[in-house]
């Protein structure tokens, strides 16, 4: 048997016997599902192929933990491209076809839900990675508009004159609420081909015209009522508020109200998360909402005009830092060894878009044909004419920058001005390179903080295999993920935003901030004073709060966490069926008694301390 040959069994047995390694690879995958164990055994062979594709010196690099090639279980065995922003106002207005369906465009907001539901599931079950709907609330208000003017009709014939406005303005609140609500619960109910629910993102918030408020509160509404009887926290879709000052940031701000009720949806459901305007646009050139999570595209134009719907990333290889830092202690010896590995990861960047350029518009109908991906290409066009020009991007990641200040300045090299800068030039040098290869290629090469879901227990798991334990580095069971301050550190909302802010002007390919806080279901106002704070400094702000529930004794707030899970404080409930955990995965939510996580993002979570202010009046 050949090598290939016996790697592949080997990971099919683990798969058989439920490692937890790759069953809970992906905390949005339930692997006892059918049609996910289907994938995921598809995965495993797929995985194998994949590796014996690549350059055999980014193979080798993948496998011994020097960078890590993602996705393998899709690309490069299948030319698939990663996250999205699905171009659905295009596909709403001009039509598009599933399957053996050709879909005209909608008459009613109802409708267009419905086609966004089946848009979402067709292109999750094309390409890897997230999707995004970019504000969702002013893409369905021509379609609410409609409703209403049937309403007006009806109300021009049988409702008195003086009563037609409320009429109408009532009877189109209800078809708004009635089709965010079916949205939402589709969204929930839909399993890819991939066997898992879509990582989809909706973007909102910035709508001025009366339908689009109405479809803004209509979100966060349903968000805060919850899923079924016992009022469930939804997992998807993420949902991302827009600030703007002028419109919703200032309590002199039309729709300062739609903020208030976001802080109120926030501090019961964790979402929606923020984006500020101002700061965003600065940082990215315009301004759009994530592709998934996390992941940023740049500016781009055509014709004078920005264009960001249909635009899509091509794939992530990610650098584990603190590998370099272990070997190379040096800062010096450190730069010269992070140059060379940057070379591996552009080697690997290069052969993914090459296997790329292999796929066909028939590959993909929905994203190439039927306008997913803005431009409707012909059966025998070059798919490269979509990414090219810089109008796609490829991501350069990186995990465990705390991990590399303290073994090079020690764990406290926060607060050290000197290692501070290095660290800082550390995602400089990437994204100087990153640029170089830009005008070099004509693609965008992007610097993306790693959500490593996974890869924050593989890259540690390596290393302290190789290395074994280093204090506050693979002692701790995970790495790091991105530039974020150590979790385990007590700091005050404000003092993590100041601390993290200039590393993301620096990582606008993929980055997030959060910051945990305890219950504030009764304090909105001091999570309205961070986001508040945050505005002219960071582009993107989640929130962590403890929103557990126990169905059986009533509990709500933090469950405790253990080596295996949580279990309700009160009555010591873990059963999933009757509880709701809900923790931030990343930069998307999770349920690990539902679908458990790896060991080191379980570790991750639980070792995460609350962001407390020093101010009285806030936390």
């Amino acid at each position: 048997m050949t090598t290939q040959t016996n790697n592949l069994q080997e990971s099919l047995n683990r798969l058989i016997n439920k490692s937890p390694e790759i069953i809970h690879e992906n905390a949005n995958k339930d692997a006892d599902v059918f049609n996910t164990l289907r994938d995921l055994t598809a995965g495993t062979v797929a995985k194998s192929i994949g590796l014996d594709m690549l350059p055999e010196h980014v193979r080798l690099a993948h496998e011994n933990g020097d960078i890590h090639f993602h996705d393998l279980d899709y690309h490069p065995y299948m030319p698939m491209t990663n996250c999205c922003l699905i171009d659905i106002p295009g596909m709403l207005k001009s039509g598009f076809k599933i399957g053996n369906a050709t879909v005209a465009t909608p008459k009613s907001i109802q409708t267009a839900a419905a086609q966004i539901a089946q848009i979402i599931a067709s292109v999750a079950s094309s390409q890897y990675g997230g999707c995004s709907v970019d504000r969702i609330d002013e893409v369905l208000s021509p379609y609410a508009e409609l409703n209403a003017m049937k309403h007006r009709k009806v109300a021009q014939q049988f409702i008195a004159e003086t009563e037609r406005d409320t009429y109408v303005h009532q009877m189109t609140a209800k078809d708004i609420n009635d089709a965010i609500q079916s949205l939402e619960y589709e969204i929930n109910t839909l399993y890819t081909s991939n066997g898992q629910t879509p990582f989809v993102t909706f973007g909102f918030g910035l709508g001025t015209d009366d339908f689009s408020v109405m479809i803004q509160r209509a979100i966060l509404n349903t968000r805060i009522q919850g899923l079924g009887t016992q009022g469930a926290t939804a997992i998807f879709p993420k949902l991302v508020f827009s600030l703007k000052d002028g419109i919703n940031l200032k309590a002199t701000d039309p729709n300062y109200d739609v903020k208030q009720l976001a802080l109120e949806c926030a501090t019961k459901r964790m979402y929606p998360d923020i984006l500020n305007y101002q700061a965003l646009t600065n940082m990215i050139g315009d301004f759009k909402a994530p592709m998934g999570c996390r992941s940023f595209l740049s500016a781009y134009e055509e014709n004078g005009e920005f264009i960001n719907n249909g635009r899509f990333n091509l794939g992530v290889v990610t650098l584990n830092l603190p590998r370099i830092a272990i070997m190379h202690p040096r800062a010096e010896n450190f730069m010269t060894e992070l140059k060379h590995r940057l070379e591996i990861v552009r080697d690997a960047c290069l052969f993914r878009i090459k296997r790329l350029k292999d796929a066909t518009p028939q590959n993909a109908p929905i994203l190439y044909q039927y306008g997913a991906f803005g431009k409707r290409l012909n059966v025998n066009d070059d798919i490269s004419k979509l990414f090219l020009n810089r109008r796609g991007t490829i991501s350069i990641g990186y995990i465990g920058l705390y991990e590399v200040g303290a073994l090079l300045f020690g764990p406290d090299w926060e607060k050290n001005n000197e290692a501070y800068e290095f660290v800082l030039n550390i995602l400089k040098t990437i994204k100087h390179f990153a640029d170089a290869l830009t005008e070099l290629h004509d693609i965008q090469f992007s610097v993306y903080g790693t959500p490593s879901e996974s890869l924050t227990d593989r890259f540690c798991r390596l290393d302290f295999e190789r290395f074994g334990a280093i204090p506050n580095v693979t002692d701790k069971g995970y790495y790091t993920n991105s530039f974020h301050y150590d979790i385990r550190k007590k700091v005050t909302p404000f003092e993590k935003i100041d601390f993290e802010k200039d590393f993301a002007q620096y990582s606008t390919g993929g980055f997030i901030h959060y910051c945990e806080y305890p219950s504030l279901v009764h304090n909105p106002e001091a999570l309205e004073a961070v986001w508040d704070y945050a505005y002219s400094r960071v582009g993107y702000l989640g929130t962590n709060t403890p929103i557990d529930q126990c169905y059986t004794c009533g509990y709500t707030g933090e469950f405790r966490p253990t080596a295996a899970g949580y279990t309700c404080p009160e009555c010591g409930n873990s059963d999933p069926d009757t509880t709701d955990v809900v923790k931030r995965t990343c930069g998307y939510l999770g349920q690990p008694l539902k679908r458990p996580m790896v060991k080191g993002r379980q570790i991750e979570i639980s070792s995460r301390v609350k962001h407390m202010s020093t101010r009285d009046d806030l936390l």
